[in-house]
């Protein structure tokens, strides 16, 4: 099961995702992300310290989210990568794409 919540601290938006990622879980996070989408003038954090998981298509959230922001000049930082989230990110590039925290 997957929990998505979004809040703003600090001055940046901060989703924090708890769970397993996967292809069944990415529908509805995509719908719990896409306020982020429309963020102007804040920069968001992806706090992964929960995520126990994340198949391709919650990679492909992650990336819909960095083009909407770099769009609109924000920054996606992502923090707190499991080591074996991590490894999937490093394995499909997306390591390349995002900057951490």
């Amino acid at each position: 099961m997957m929990k998505t919540t979004i809040q703003e601290i600090d001055g940046n938006m901060v989703a924090t995702l708890e769970g397993i990622l996967d292809t069944a879980a990415a529908p509805e996070t995509a719908k719990a992300m896409e306020p982020l989408n429309d963020v102007e003038g804040k920069d968001i954090i992806i706090d992964c310290t929960k995520l126990e998981y994340i198949s391709s298509s919650g990679l492909r959230i992650f990336l819909d989210v960095l083009q909407h922001v770099e769009d609109k000049g924000g920054h996606v930082y992502i923090k707190g990568l499991t080591d074996d989230v991590r490894a999937v990110f490093a394995i499909t590039g997306f390591i390349n794409l995002f900057e951490f925290k």
